[in-house]
């Protein structure tokens, strides 16, 4: 099962809203409807359908109205019994100009199969002989059924699609379903289409590949009572052979109380725009675009992430660009038929960099025109931090930035400006007086491409700032800040989610979020949806805390999971294959008034599809860790850890992890470091380095990869 096809499991969340006594489903996750059947069985293609190519794109086409293509929707919609007032439909699809001139049903959702009216009275007159109730409350019970369970094929709603129109159908007050249609549309033009149906309360809004959008104003509110209890969803059909849609489809998403346009447009592409596309439809070159045909001995190359080899996948080749290999499926595994066999053989100490001070955090990145760069937090304020440049010769000071206690340092992008944003922990004494408690002030720089600098851009206030994380959200840039404590003895603050203000080219606070002497943030994001998890350290009396998992929902992160932690300092999230992994740094375990124990496990986390949640998968002795690096060279994966301090001495090894699949990590280099309080990855002209920070003597150091 692949990871997306996880998370439409995992994920989907209703709330217990209730109308009368039915809840209404709410804050659902976007449900990728055909991942969903697609993706049942991984090793078969599900009876009644074909996967067809049309001009390089693959997609669904229905040979019959099989009921595998079909599924209760309590499956998906848990807890809940009123379908969402409103929601938006994402599908892309292709109909040919010769497709038959009657109406077909891209996809219905139908009533259960109940006793209609008549038969119910019958059964309550048989029935009153027995019972004591009167005869109006039983047919007061019996009208209350009728509405819960309306007849059999009754459509709750739908959607059917001809040459000219389409036509959205919705169960309005009556039993029988209302419809809305959008003419002149003219979707059946051999073409690849992509739609967003929007329904709102008041409003059915219709968008074609990005374009403006047609809207209806029905002349009475939508249901808003629309039971899904017993209902059954059925895609490219209404569970029948009449009406079986003949074009192709590659996406159907349903998206519950939003409308989903803004998630996928503007797109580059915009007939294709997806939010979420089966595994099994993704990645065929663009060399067949001038075709419309399925041929089985064509050879394919798909260029991309891995997935699981099948018997439908059989004859596919695969090209993996971060490993350099061609891989061919036989049906059940993957055939190496070229590959470069780089593999680590030691580490080479390639530069001992003397800073001006301690350093905290290191962060690696590139300026288009000028090079590869570095800039390192260092802890004194005299000094301040700086900006390096990688030479011939290795890294070297390209820019003083005057920083106070600074403690990380973070790059991202806004377009094409590049951006830096430091955490200080420190005030500058000619503003202390000036400032609340315990308040720091953290800055943002702007890359100055006619100075060639970094300029300030914006001073943002923080409390103790020990990380920043910069992510990107349906085109929009978001800041996280851990506030470490407020004060000396206040852990228990609130950190801040600043979004990118484009009116006032500025950020602003978005979503304040309660920690407890936070370290670091971690975004990561699974198929269409974001996560951020928190290093949680020390809440004032104990470092044995929560850490948290937040997901993005409506807007805003919600709590998805709490893991205890101890001292928590670093999440480090990595794939390997199709499988999800976070990794946590464990500082030290103090509780009350006892000593701190600083030699700790720290554990590395699974996605686990039985348990719906992360679990645990290993556990690593470290000493006082206070960061975790993941990076793969060819087919081999690695963890290094920077270990900082074991209770009596900063002078120790960090360790060098390589993946030895069911065994988990294993060491394979010790790496002698001091106070070690980061470790970076970075590539330079085909070569692999790593280079490590100190925050206990004034150097840092590069370490060359080689392989064989």
């Amino acid at each position: 099962m692949s990871t997306l096809m996880f998370w439409l499991l995992l994920l989907l969340k209703a709330t217990d809203a209730v109308t009368g006594t039915w809840r209404q489903c709410k804050d659902v996750i976007p449900l990728d409807l055909l991942s969903f059947i697609l993706e049942r069985d991984t090793s078969r293609l599900v009876p009644g359908v074909r996967i067809r190519e049309a001009d390089g794109v693959r997609g669904v086409h229905f040979v019959s109205p099989d009921v595998s293509m079909s599924f209760p929707l309590s499956q998906l919609m848990v807890n809940c019994d009123l379908f969402p007032k409103e929601f938006s439909i994402v599908l892309t699809l292709k109909v040919s100009r010769t497709a038959a001139k009657r109406n077909e049903h891209v996809f219905s959702l139908l009533a259960p199969k109940y006793l209609n009216k008549s038969k119910l009275e019958e059964k309550e007159a048989v029935s009153d002989t027995n019972e004591g109730k009167s005869s109006s409350e039983k047919k007061q019970q019996m009208d209350i059924q009728v509405k819960r369970n309306p007849e059999s094929g009754v459509v709750l709603l739908g959607l059917k699609i001809s040459p000219k129109r389409l036509h959205f159908l919705m169960k309005g007050a009556s039993e029988a379903a209302e419809q809305w249609v959008f003419r002149g549309i003219g979707l059946a033009d051999n073409q690849w289409h992509t739609l967003v149906l929007a329904v709102g309360e008041h409003h059915v809004r219709l968008t074609v590949d990005c374009n403006s959008p047609i809207e209806i104003v029905p002349s009475r509110p939508f249901s808003s009572d629309l039971n899904i209890q017993g209902s059954r969803f059925h895609i490219g059909s209404r569970g029948r052979w009449k009406g079986l849609f003949s074009g192709l489809l590659r996406q159907l998403v349903l998206v519950p109380g939003s409308d989903a346009t803004h998630q996928i447009c503007p797109s580059s592409d915009s007939r294709l725009a997806a939010l979420s596309v089966p595994l099994l439809l993704l990645d065929l070159p663009v060399i067949g675009r001038q075709r419309d045909v399925t041929s089985d001995a064509e050879k394919r190359v798909s260029v991309g992430l891995v997935r699981t080899c099948s018997e439908l996948l059989q004859g596919q080749l695969w090209f993996s660009q971060e490993k350099k290999a061609l891989y061919l499926c036989d049906g059940s595994a993957w055939i190496t038929l070229l590959e470069d066999h780089k593999r680590l053989d030691y580490l080479l100490e390639q530069q001992v960099l003397t800073t001006s001070s301690e350093t905290h955090d290191i962060e690696v990145f590139q300026i288009p025109g000028i090079g590869l760069m570095a800039a390192m937090a260092h802890r004194s304020p005299s000094s301040g931090s700086a900006v390096y440049l990688w030479t011939s010769s290795g890294f070297r000071v390209y820019q003083n930035i005057s920083t106070h206690g600074a403690l990380a340092w973070r790059h991202f992008n806004l377009g094409k400006k590049t951006y830096l944003v430091v955490s200080n922990s420190e005030t500058g004494s000619e503003k202390q007086s000036s400032k609340d408690s315990g308040a720091d002030d953290s800055v943002i720089y702007k890359w100055s491409k006619k100075r060639k600098r970094f300029v300030s851009f914006q001073t943002l206030q923080t409390y103790c700032a020990r990380d920043w994380e910069a992510f990107y959200i349906n085109h929009n840039t978001y800041l996280a800040v851990a506030n470490h404590r407020w004060g000396n003895n206040n852990h228990t603050i609130e950190s801040v989610i600043y979004k990118w203000n484009k009116s006032t080219k500025a950020f602003e606070i978005y979503q304040m979020i309660p920690t407890s002497g936070a370290y670091d943030w971690e975004f990561f994001s699974v198929g269409p949806y974001h996560f951020l998890v928190v290093a949680n350290a020390f809440d004032g009396v104990t470092t044995s805390v929560d850490s948290v998992i937040y997901i993005w929902i409506d807007g805003r992160f919600q709590v998805f999971q709490k893991i205890k932690t101890f001292c928590a300092t670093d999440w480090e999230m990595f794939q390997i294959g199709s499988r999800v992994f976070l990794v946590v740094a464990n500082g030290h375990r103090l509780s009350g008034t006892g000593p701190s124990q600083y030699t700790i496990n720290s554990t590395i986390y699974e996605l686990d599809i039985g348990g719906q949640m992360f679990v645990r998968f290993q556990d690593i002795v470290t000493y006082s860790a206070v960061d975790w690096e993941f990076f793969s060279l060819g087919e081999e994966h690695f963890l290094v850890v920077a270990n900082s301090f074991n209770g009596e001495s900063y002078s120790l090894n960090s360790i060098l992890y390589r993946w030895q699949g069911y065994e988990g990590f294993v060491p394979i280099h010790w790496l002698p470091t001091i106070g070690c309080s980061d470790w970076e990855y970075f590539t330079y002209q085909g070569e692999s380095y790593l280079i490590y920070s100190s925050a206990k003597a004034p150097l840092s150091k590069v370490f060359k990869l080689k392989t064989y």
